[in-house]
């Protein structure tokens, strides 16, 4: 699909060029998601809806693309030392599959308190795990020394080029599945997704809106948005265990400029809209990943008359890593 105008003069961690360059270099490794759609959930949402299915990507999430980017761009005599990250998700097992598949060393930094089906995915890829406390110090630290011992790279979970252009083939993947979309609502964190995303749409259609969807016990990027910089939380509470990271130096000028609304939901609305999925999709889908639905579901999105004309949808599923037995309770809490 070509693209009808450019963002702006200003630059980016990523452009449509650095995306699409990904999309060639990633092209061999990732699967090419599904969009699912259902007459029940349009029914529901009172418009059109298109499910981008990234809970079917390699590593069960959006991750692997911007992972995998990261790891095939290193030339290799940077490779041979291997990468090194620090999280406590979807990106770790990410990483350590795209290191699996170049034939190099991972090392996962992981917080003791990471949820354990993640944990066994960086184990089943063959990334070296090694242990911090749950703090984003600690986390940082043991990373520090990990590079010091090893002379690897940093991967940044999020705060990355190479990780913003990966996760911007979701955009270019979803607008020639579903090209009739005017609306993608895209899960946010610390921003590499929704700034990938980003992006690449508005750089194939200008006027296509971008909305993100942030869980209200965690909403440091909304905050930030409304106040025009960087705000952290000095504590976060939401099931949505993958969107508790702050925006980033490289992530937040996107979100500032190119997306055009935050929509919170809490964490009711987000286990509502799992079991939605379940029952309806028939897809597992983690809080992460179901927090889109859970956004055009929700009384903000409804009532607000400036989304009134959003027709058709594109819903960013990021991801299906969970624990059952978290989806179990969560279902019988409701």
């Amino acid at each position: 699909m070509e693209e009808k105008s450019e963002i702006s003069s200003h630059e980016y961690a990523a452009n449509i060029s650095t995306i699409r360059d990904a999309e060639k270099r990633i092209r061999p490794f990732v699967h090419k998601t599904p969009v699912l759609t259902s007459e029940t959930l349009n029914s529901l949402a009172g418009r059109k809806l298109h499910f981008k299915c990234e809970s079917f990507q390699k590593g069960g999430a959006f991750k692997f693309r911007g992972a995998c980017n990261a790891v095939f761009s290193l030339d290799d005599a940077q490779a041979a030392k291997g990468v090194v990250t620090h999280s406590s998700g979807n990106h770790a097992a990410a990483l350590a599959l795209a290191a699996k598949l170049r034939g190099i060393p991972a090392y996962i930094v992981i917080p003791k308190n990471a949820p354990k089906c993640k944990v066994e995915n960086v184990i089943r890829h063959g990334g070296q795990v090694i242990w911090s406390e749950p703090h984003v110090k600690s986390r940082e630290d043991v990373a520090a020394k990990v590079l010091q011992d090893t002379g690897s790279v940093l991967i940044h979970p999020y705060n990355d080029g190479r990780i913003i252009s990966g996760q911007g083939t979701v955009s270019l993947e979803l607008l020639e599945q579903a090209p009739q979309i005017d609306t993608i609502i895209v899960p946010i964190s610390g921003g590499g997704l929704i700034s990938g995303v980003a992006l690449a749409a508005k750089s194939i259609n200008p006027a296509i809106r971008v909305l993100a969807a942030e869980p209200r016990g965690a909403d440091d990027a909304a905050k930030s948005k409304a106040a025009g910089r960087i705000i952290k939380l000095p504590e976060v509470n939401t099931i949505a265990d993958g969107l508790c990271a702050f925006l980033g130096d490289l992530t937040w000028p996107v979100v500032r400029d190119l997306v055009d609304d935050i929509i919170t939901v809490d964490d009711k609305e987000i286990i509502a809209a799992m079991r939605l999925c379940y029952e309806i999709l028939k897809i597992s889908v983690e809080p992460s990943g179901a927090i889109g639905l859970a956004a055009v579901l929700s009384d903000g999105f409804r009532n607000n008359p400036a989304w009134n004309n959003c027709n058709n949808v594109g819903i960013v599923i990021s991801g299906g890593n969970l624990d059952l037995s978290v989806l179990w309770d969560s279902l019988n809490n409701l």
